[in-house]
Order: structure tokens, then C-alpha cells, then sequence
């Protein structure tokens, strides 16, 4: 979730930032250009800029990669036995870490399965 909107707002800055370039390229074309007066005011005024330009792309990268880890962990295969009183062996399901819930989950074939009171239900796979 806080992956989309990171990247909904990565993607509305960088379409603010094209498309106020081009107004400023249209725009300076129209004024004759003005002679310089403190260099030293315009270099810092570009390196700011580099600046706020490489936190941006720090920071969708750093949204990118969390995003990217949450899927992954939220994709994880679980393996879960349920343990019913009147059989020997336990029944197994493959789980999408995500699809598991406190009392039901959802099996990688998309059948769900609610565990009853009387079973004992074991999760194989999860890291502590």
C-alpha cells in the first residue's frame, strides 16, 4: 500500500519536474538573456539543485527497494499442517505468506480452508 503511494508521488513530482523545465526552456527563450552578476550565488544555486535532484532519486529508490522486499516476503511459501484428531498424518497446504490469516487462509490453488476448534494447525516456514 505505502508502495503505491510512494510511487504514485515519485511519478507526479517527476512530471512537475518535466514539465516546469519546459517552461522554463519557453520562457528563456523569449527574454534576452541577462549578464551574470555572482557566480559564485548561481554555482551554489545549481548545486542545491544537484542536491534535491540525488535525495529525490535516494528516496524513490530507498521506497523502491522497501516496496520491493515486502512483496517479496509477503510472497513467501508457507507450509501448513493441520493436525485433526481422528487421522493419523496431518493434511498439508501450500501458503502464500500474505493469504494466511489467524483461523483461515487461502491455498496457492485458491482453496480456503478454515481450521475448526478441534484442529491444531503447524506453520512451516516462518523465520523468527
Amino acid at each position: 500500500m505505502i508502495g503505491r503511494i510512494i510511487l504514485t508521488l515519485a511519478v507526479i513530482a517527476i512530471a512537475y519536474v518535466f514539465v516546469r523545465q519546459r517552461r522554463l526552456a519557453e520562457e528563456a527563450e523569449n527574454k534576452p538573456v541577462p549578464v551574470k552578476k555572482d557566480k559564485l550565488r548561481d554555482e551554489l544555486s545549481q548545486d542545491l539543485r544537484m542536491a534535491a535532484y540525488m535525495f529525490m532519486v535516494l528516496m524513490v529508490g530507498i521506497g523502491g527497494a522497501v516496496y520491493y522486499f515486502r512483496w517479496q516476503d509477503e510472497h513467501t511459501i508457507l507450509t501448513i499442517n493441520l493436525h485433526r484428531e481422528n487421522q493419523a498424518q496431518p493434511v498439508s497446504y501450500q501458503v502464500y505468506k500474505y493469504q494466511l490469516q489467524e483461523r483461515s487462509f487461502t491455498t496457492i490453488d485458491g482453496t480456503h480452508v478454515t481450521v475448526a476448534g478441534s484442529e491444531r494447525m503447524e506453520v512451516l516456514g516462518l523465520e523468527q
